[in-house]
């Protein structure tokens, strides 16, 4: 255990390291509730609109296919279609293992030769993490394709579990007439309006870009 304490903060291996403990510290958060782990998710265009935009790309402006192929290569590894501190945390944990064991076997804790290292360990991790990742990719669809069938929330009251505001994403609790309540991931449909933990509010639209449901304030007294 000592070993590999030292190992983790040689200075080849520290990058990784701080990483890692980024990593666990946000999962800890979300674990005490002050973070959905949706939090950091990105924007990204897969599937028909990265074809759409590919295609306009070519006859339009030349940042819309930078764009285009940006989004081609996050789609590629899954982003999008799983939140992003998950992809992030199949990619630490390997290259972390990796650059420990790398550097072990080569007797090496020099930062520089560490760093080199890093390169082609990152890419192998990326790879390894898209396939980890494959099977949340049909358990997050399918998540969502429930969400948009007849147990749709919408128009539905919800609790909130979580703040939030028109930029900044929280957490939503609806119970439905059948089963456990059902935790959804809101926005307050208004750029003005902020919503806190306990509040009622009213959901109104699902934000497909987002992946999030829309929400305004609703006073049941009112």
């Amino acid at each position: 255990m000592k070993e590999l304490l030292h190992a983790a903060v040689a200075p080849a291996n520290l990058l990784p390291t701080g990483l890692l403990v980024f990593v666990l510290l946000y999962w800890l958060t979300v674990l005490l509730g002050l973070l959905d782990f949706k939090s950091l998710d990105l924007d990204v265009q897969t599937d028909a609109d990265a074809d759409f935009d590919t295609h306009a790309g070519a006859h339009g402006h030349p940042g819309e296919a930078g764009t285009s192929f940006m989004n081609g290569v996050l789609g590629f590894f899954n982003l999008g279609r799983v939140p992003l501190m998950i992809f992030v945390s199949f990619v630490v944990l390997p290259w972390w293992v990796a650059s420990i064991l790398a550097n072990h076997y080569l007797g090496n804790e020099r930062l520089l030769i560490g760093g080199i290292l890093l390169v082609p360990l990152l890419l192998g991790s990326l790879l390894v993490a898209k396939l980890l990742t494959t099977p949340f990719v049909y358990l997050f669809a399918a998540l969502e394709k429930d969400h948009e069938g007849s147990s749709s929330p919408l128009g539905k009251m919800c609790t909130l579990l979580l703040p939030t505001t028109h930029e900044r994403l929280g957490q939503a609790s609806v119970q439905l007439p059948k089963g456990a309540p059902l935790m959804l991931n809101v926005r307050a449909a208004s750029a003005s309006t902020e919503l806190r933990k306990g509040d009622t509010a009213l959901i109104i639209d699902y934000d497909q870009q987002r992946r999030c449901y829309l929400i305004e304030p609703f006073e049941l007294g009112a």
